[in-house]
């Protein structure tokens, strides 16, 4: 009796392992796996906005870091629903509600506020604007949002030797994800 107990023990762990490995291989499963690690913080996706920020030639040092730290944020409070899975073939796309802090307002009211008070941003030597005053008074209005906002990303998927493979996001939904799309 106990080999034929090992046995099934054994079958029903294989069983386990092999199924549940196939149920966390769907394409709800990976766009769960890549917002999550937006909400987590992960190595990966922090070192991704890091090489953006190093790029970012207008910012200084203190203004990267507030930027990373909003950005920070918004990762970590950014919730989602999955909507609806679509397979074809190869292919699927899921829908999905993000819901972040609404940056993008933030940056577009600035944005205009500099067209109506031009002056106040003037660098007097040069008559042009000031780049780190205005982001400074960006920045300062990103961190006072409190709002967010609800946005709906597609998410596509391809599977190759039968693994879902997550397509490329477009700028678009990326600037949606970071809250700065408007």
């Amino acid at each position: 009796m106990k080999p034929l107990k090992k046995g099934l023990l054994v079958a029903i762990v294989l069983f386990l392992v092999v199924g549940c490995g196939n149920m966390m291989n769907t394409p709800t499963q990976r766009v769960e796996e890549f917002l999550s690690k937006y909400q987590t913080q992960d190595k990966e996706v922090l070192d991704q906005l890091d090489d953006i920020l190093k790029e970012a030639g207008t910012m200084v040092d203190d203004q990267k870091e507030e930027y990373r730290d909003l950005m920070k944020k918004q990762y970590q409070n950014l919730s989602y629903k999955i909507k609806d899975e679509r397979e074809d073939g190869d292919t699927a796309i899921v829908e999905v509600e993000v819901e972040v802090y609404d940056y993008g307002n933030a940056i577009s009211e600035a944005e205009s506020y500099l067209t109506k008070n031009r002056e106040e941003f003037l660098d007097k030597e040069t008559n042009t604007i000031d780049s780190k005053k205005f982001l400074d008074y960006k920045i300062s209005k990103m961190k006072d949002v409190k709002d967010k906002i609800t946005y709906t990303i597609n998410f596509t998927l391809t599977k190759k030797d039968d693994e879902w493979k997550l397509d490329n996001i477009s700028d678009v939904d990326r600037q949606k994800l970071h809250g700065l799309y408007y």
